[in-house]
């Protein structure tokens, strides 16, 4: 926190005498008088609409001094007692708060009685819209205040030894009865909604209103210091409301942003909270708070919590404005909450009458380190369910298609059956998933989703997220001109058409991309295309009309990334001729239209088919290759979950040497191995994924490289030790393990081989470590 932006002079209905107090903390306050040379300088901090607060400051020394504001006050309000003793409980157990250090009772001192406590050095967000910070960072902040609420709401009150803190029994009814008389104390103007508010909220209590949790009572982000660089809480201020009640006017209280009324700043704490934004929504504050208190997140009368909570603020901006009347309130905003008294009190009535959903669709706990949004849950629901009722019984149909028709060309076909589940997944809106400008989803939203169609060889397609189509639509989606889009784009995000991407070629080392040398020549108003072509995913594809080809421009940089360049080439263009399907350990991957060997002999194209530009094309593989390896990966992981499962039932049915195969203890260390080996690999990949969406693609290429060594890598061992569990059956056509293995074992080569990656991570990491040292010189 910056003490000099958040502090002005102190005001001067709350000046005391300095040397009074100085005299009394150097008798009082162990350690302050460890400088006495250092002068005591005071400033008041802005925030103070209750009990004033104050920055002390000697030499290097900093406390924080709360005092009883002076003048008339209304009953049972500003007992700073309570917070010096709630504070001094929490910090003997861990949770943070600033460390109390003395209270004072005796008002001789500075004119009223006041209490010490450390100061700590950290952030706090007056603008609950947190400007100037990233989408994950915004969610971040706001997750880590609402775990934090939970941590406090899950307490054992007993032990804290707070006995006559408050009773837990009917608090509902007294803070409706409370707030009703404070603020009928300090009414200035009739407003009916108060009236008509207090009285819904006592007629609609909620049944069970035994609760006795420690309640903060104005838990919101500008009374919590965060970490000053990470998103953790490391003090929560401003005890001066809890009591032992009902937790859930917490969770409303911190939720009541979502439902400010429009016509209303926050109360000077910036701009309204708009979607987009990375700030969790109500009902993922819900989940989140639920899910780490181990309750249920269909919370019964939650329209009455948010109801009270908004009363609640009204009354006490009516306090606030009474004591700005009196002359003894520390904000300079004071005079402005008058004017929203009203609103609040008629956001709070049309609350009242809302019927609220607060659960959210249920997610796996297991990845719930990175959070999707709110519709990536629903989709991701959508998924699991389509697979579950439609994808996973279809599959030994069409295995049994591509059995039967091994030996002819309809084995390029997709059968009927996966037609009609396009059809089926098209009218559920489960379509396009991959691209987040039509999808809305983000690439850790669709990450998940690609685990789970990664789980079936052909679920991809269904979904029409398919390689290597994706990568083609994203980059027709980002670098393409109208034309292109509407021409190829548009039918391919319809399902009308396939597409093919011919990079590798057969001739150089492809793993160093800039050895590519078909050449894409100018001639007036075409290019001519001539080069050989091999591992072009989906060429075979009857359906496929368009490839996305890159080589070499004449006219190209000298920089080696600049000379090459991306163009499309319709499939039925004369010279495009497609050699041979390539066999993958002996598979073909029929049903992704195989991965072909294909001539580009004197192709002529019109020169508007160019990509982007001349050199353009390393910029738009960059562009293509970082979602597309989180999609690879993700479907990798999916793949590992589903070889485990059949280890697993393998391990449980048979038996050898007198003993169930998971009985043998290499076999348990497989599976064992095998869960980590997953929980690892998805992690690293959601991470990488969350990076794309918080940093981009090109700040976050040592994640994307990291994954696409440790994905492959790992699943193609999973698959292994799957194989010698199943033995031969393992390898046999009659378990999809061998297929899985011979899938899995070339993603250690596509899109780079490993050790390419690892080279480019090594260099990265290089030279990340030599500007960490270079910033600690």
């Amino acid at each position: 926190m910056d003490v000099t932006n958040d502090t002005v002079e102190v005001l001067p209905q709350h000046k005391f005498d300095i040397k009074s107090l100085e005299a009394y903390l150097n008798q009082h306050l162990p350690g302050f008088r460890t400088e006495p040379r250092a002068v005591l300088t005071i400033t008041q901090y802005r925030s103070g609409q209750s009990n004033p607060t104050f920055f002390l400051q000697k030499g290097s020394q900093a406390y924080v001094l709360r005092k009883k504001p002076p003048g008339s006050l209304l009953p049972k309000a500003h007992q700073i007692d309570r917070e010096f003793r709630v504070q001094k409980a929490l910090f003997s157990i861990g949770f943070p708060v600033p460390k109390p250090l003395l209270y004072c009772s005796d008002a001789s001192i500075i004119g009223t009685e006041f209490y010490m406590m450390e100061h700590v050095q950290g952030r706090i967000f007056r603008d609950f819209s947190l400007p100037g910070l990233s989408p994950a960072e915004r969610a971040a902040i706001y997750v880590s205040a609402v775990e934090t609420l939970a941590w406090l709401h899950s307490l054992d009150v007993k032990s804290l030894q707070l006995d006559g803190f408050g009773t837990g029994v009917g608090y509902n009814k007294r803070q409706v009865f409370t707030w009703t008389k404070q603020y009928q104390a300090s009414a200035h103007q009739d407003i009916p909604a108060m009236d008509q508010l207090s009285k819904w909220l006592m007629k609609n209590l909620p049944d069970n209103d035994n609760e006795e949790s420690l309640t903060h009572g104005d838990f919101k982000l500008d009374n919590i210091v965060f970490h000053p660089k990470e998103s953790r809480v490391i003090a929560v201020l401003d005890w001066e409301l809890s009591t032992f009640g009902h937790p859930l006017l917490d969770l409303a209280h911190l939720s009541l942003f979502h439902f400010w009324p429009r016509t209303q700043s926050m109360l000077n704490r910036g701009s309204h909270i708009q979607e987009n934004t990375g700030i969790p929504l109500m009902e993922e504050l819900v989940s989140i708070y639920c899910h780490r208190r181990g309750i249920d997140p269909n919370l019964p009368n939650w329209n009455f919590f948010m109801a009270l909570s908004f009363f609640k603020l009204a009354a006490i901006a009516q306090g606030v404005y009474s004591r700005y009347l009196l002359g003894n309130n520390a904000s300079e905003d004071s005079v402005l909450t008058a004017d929203i008294v009203k609103p609040l009190a008629e956001t709070g009535l049309q609350l009242s009458k809302r019927t609220f959903n607060t659960a959210l669709p249920q997610a796996d706990p297991k990845k719930q380190l990175f959070t999707q949004s709110r519709r990536g849950q629903e989709v991701l629901t959508k998924v699991k369910w389509f697979m579950e009722q439609h994808i996973f019984p279809a599959e030994k149909e069409v295995a049994e298609y591509y059995v039967q028709n091994e030996n002819s060309m309809e084995k390029w076909k997709q059968p009927l059956v996966i037609e009609n589940l396009k059809e089926m997944a098209k009218a559920e809106g489960l379509w396009n998933l991959f691209l987040p400008a039509v999808s809305g989803l983000s690439q850790l939203d669709y990450a998940l989703i690609a685990e789970e169609t990664g789980k079936c060889f052909f679920a991809p397609d269904v979904f029409n997220c398919q390689a290597p189509d994706t990568g083609n639509m994203e980059v027709l989606h980002l670098y393409g001109s109208e034309q292109q889009k509407q021409q190829w784009l548009e039918p391919l995000l319809r399902g009308d058409i396939t597409s093919a991407f011919c990079m590798t070629e057969p001739n150089v080392s492809s793993s160093d991309a800039t050895n590519i040398e078909c050449s894409i020549q100018r001639d007036g108003d075409s290019y001519i295309v001539n080069g050989k072509k091999w591992w072009s995913s989906g060429a075979g594809n009857p359906k496929c009309k368009i490839a996305v080809v890159l080589g070499r421009t004449e006219a190209a940089s000298t920089l080696r990334h600049r000379q090459h360049s991306m163009i499309l080439v319709p499939m039925d263009t004369p010279g495009v001729e497609r050699i041979r399907p390539l066999m993958v350990f002996g598979y073909q991957d029929n049903i992704h239209g195989g991965h072909w060997e294909i001539h580009f002999n004197h192709v002529r194209v019109p020169a508007t088919n160019l990509i982007l530009g001349e050199g353009r094309g390393f910029e738009i593989s960059q562009g293509r290759l970082g979602p597309g390896r989180i999609h690879h990966c993700m479907r990798a992981v999916g793949t590992a979950e589903r070889i485990l499962q059949l280890m697993c039932e393998r391990a449980v049915k048979r038996e050898a040497f007198q003993k169930k195969l998971y009985e043998h203890e290499v076999v348990a260390h497989w599976i064992a191995k095998s869960r980590i080996g997953i929980e690892q690999i998805r992690l690293l990949t959601l991470k990488a994924a969350h990076s794309i969406d918080t940093v981009g693609s090109a700040a976050a290429r040592k994640e994307i490289a990291m994954i696409k060594v440790a994905a492959p890598k790992t699943v193609c061992k999973i698959a292994d030790w799957a194989i010698q569990v199943h033995g031969g059956a393992g390898v046999s056509q009659d378990f999809p393990l061998a297929n899985m293995y011979a899938l899995i074992r070339t993603l250690r080569l596509a899109d780079g081989p490993d050790e390419v990656h690892l080279s480019t991570i090594a260099k990265m990491e290089l030279q990340d470590q030599a500007r960490h040292l270079t910033a600690r010189m």
